[in-house]
């Protein structure tokens, strides 16, 4: 075994109870590489993102760490600018070969809600070391919008490896060659660069930033905003913008993406000396996502994007991350879109699936 698990593995890990829940896992939760977690009924406001440590349990560290907490069986606000960590219902008792890496969902990424999955012992964020036998935790910590979460929710997902099964450049290449991965000459080094695409084919829009004053989301509320109350549209027609420092961007890339039903991918930072940004929140592609899109020419990523200390001048086609490809070590039953109310495939640019489209 030497991959990423697919949607089948992981129905076999819960029937044997590698993977376990109170309440029990749902089949809604099962995606084609990965596993939604759910958030549990409390949550803990806490003075200051941790990890537990090496020996360390994380129920002990919040003693150190709790403010207050809060009851979400009816629902409750999680504030913007706080942090919180949340008990998942899930539970971890892996083989001594598999290990885990966690993620936001794609929803979650795009409403810059920071969600990282902690654990016992943990010296990593979002890092799960194979043979991991404990809780699962989930820091929150929403930095454009508050909003109010309930028990069960799925902020983010986790995806579980035997083995290296990631692609080196000569490999990217062969595959790319086989099956076009990018709709243009690929840029491939440490993975498949990608760039920002701020020339759009019609119109001048070319993005979307985040207002420093808004409502509250209600996260089960689909379709259910105007987004001119929560974004500030972004317009270029000289294919460049300004970022200013702590604003949030949703833009998008500028080549369309395929992943292929034998492959998964995960989004990772480019290099910190290309700017003072970050592009980096929603990670995981699942095999299929750009496979079945109109013409077969696959899908835009969205970009989500944080200026750190000084403005930074983004330019039409700039390199701005990269996408690492690795080995399924089997096909998923279901790929991406095929069916499973995939809301992302397909896409341009596109907001939360909070906002009302138009």
């Amino acid at each position: 075994m030497t991959g990423v698990l697919a949607s089948q593995q992981l129905r076999a890990m819960i029937l044997d109870g590698r993977l376990s829940a109170q309440p029990a896992i749902t089949e809604e939760q099962v995606q084609p590489a990965s596993l939604d977690l759910r958030l549990g009924t409390t949550a803990y406001r806490v003075r200051a993102s941790f990890l537990a440590g090496a020996g360390a349990k994380v129920e002990d560290r919040l003693t150190e760490f709790e403010m207050h907490r809060i009851d979400l069986s009816d629902g409750a606000v999680l504030e913007k600018g706080c942090v919180y960590v949340v008990p998942l219902m899930e539970r971890l008792d892996l083989p001594s070969d598999i290990h885990a890496v966690a993620n936001a969902k794609s929803s979650t990424g795009r409403l810059d809600l920071l969600t990282r999955t902690i654990t016992d012992g943990g010296e990593e964020f979002d890092r799960i070391p194979a043979g991991y036998t404990g809780p699962l935790y989930a820091e929150i910590c929403p930095r454009s919008f508050s909003v109010l979460v309930r028990p069960g929710m799925r902020l983010n997902q986790i995806r579980f490896r035997s083995g290296q099964a990631v692609l080196n450049d000569a490999a990217l290449s062969a595959l790319h060659a086989e099956s076009p991965l990018v709709d243009a000459a690929p840029v491939i080094s440490d993975g498949l660069g990608f760039s920002v695409d701020l020339k759009p084919e019609a119109g001048t829009l070319v993005g979307y930033r985040a207002k420093p004053h808004t409502g509250v989301i209600d996260l089960d509320n689909i379709a259910g905003y105007d987004a001119a109350e929560y974004w500030e549209e972004v317009h270029s027609d000289t294919g460049r913008i300004i970022l200013d420092p702590g604003a949030f961007y949703i833009l998008v890339s500028r080549e369309a993406v395929h992943i292929p039903p034998a492959y998964a991918a995960e989004m990772a930072p480019y290099l910190a000396m290309v700017g003072e940004f970050r592009v980096h929140y929603a990670g995981f592609f699942d095999p299929g996502f750009g496979h079945d899109a109109a013409g077969g020419a696959g899908s835009r990523g969205v970009l989500e994007v944080r200026c750190h200390e000084a403005p930074f001048v983004l330019e039409h086609g700039q390199i701005v991350g990269r996408l690492v490809y690795e080995q399924m070590d089997e096909i998923p039953e279901q790929l991406y879109g095929a069916g499973i109310a995939s809301n992302y495939q397909g896409q341009g640019l596109k907001l939360s699936k909070h906002f009302r489209a138009g």
